[in-house]
């Protein structure tokens, strides 16, 4: 009996590769993103991702665009509706900390001590990009809106590594860090009302 594969164009094995690969991040760890486990979920060859990406470390950067591009949108959207609505930050707080809980924080992570440090600014590039965007309209005199996400990004990340041992060794409930993320929002949210 003979496999039959469908033939997919070259954005198609692009897509396909790198959402192999957030699956890989997701359940595995960074460590299993690698050109051969990507090709063997995707059905494809070793050299077949060679072609579309290059290296192993072309492939991460890939899904850490990916992953950046599609965080920050939707993180984006949910701050702007919170800016219309009730300015309640929480649904920003919890998707920034589903991403970095899901992979995005591993990732960066193992992207720092493997020393491929480079790959991290598709984040900080779509980081800055959705700031800027937020920063219009922001109020003036209100604390920064970079201060804002500097401090809920490296809350996020420190969690995403560290929350869980570090929430319990001091008694604290497993939310305790998203619960005090949200609360900074919302203080700095309601002193620009006042």
């Amino acid at each position: 009996m003979s496999i039959i594969r469908k033939r997919l164009s070259p954005e198609e094995s692009r897509d396909a590769a790198i959402e192999a690969a957030r699956a890989l991040l997701v359940e595995e760890g960074p460590q299993a993103v690698t050109l051969k486990a990507v090709a063997a979920r995707i059905g494809r060859t070793h050299a077949n991702l060679l072609h579309h990406f290059g290296s192993a470390k072309d492939l991460q950067r890939a899904l850490i665009k990916h992953l950046a591009d599609t965080i920050t949108a939707q993180i984006g959207e949910a701050a702007k509706r919170a800016r219309v609505s009730d300015q309640n930050p929480r649904e920003v707080v919890d998707m920034t900390f589903d991403a970095f809980a899901r992979g995005a924080g591993a990732m960066a992570s193992w992207m720092i001590l493997t020393g491929n440090e480079d790959a991290l600014d598709p984040i900080l590039e779509a980081i800055h990009r959705l700031v800027d965007d937020l920063a219009e309209g922001h109020a003036p005199g209100s604390k920064s809106i970079h201060e804002e996400t500097l401090q809920l990004v490296l809350t996020a990340l420190g969690d995403a590594l560290l929350g869980g041992p570090m929430a319990k060794a001091l008694g604290l409930p497993r939310e305790k860090a998203r619960q005090l993320a949200a609360d900074a929002l919302m203080a700095a949210h309601s002193s620009q009302i006042a």
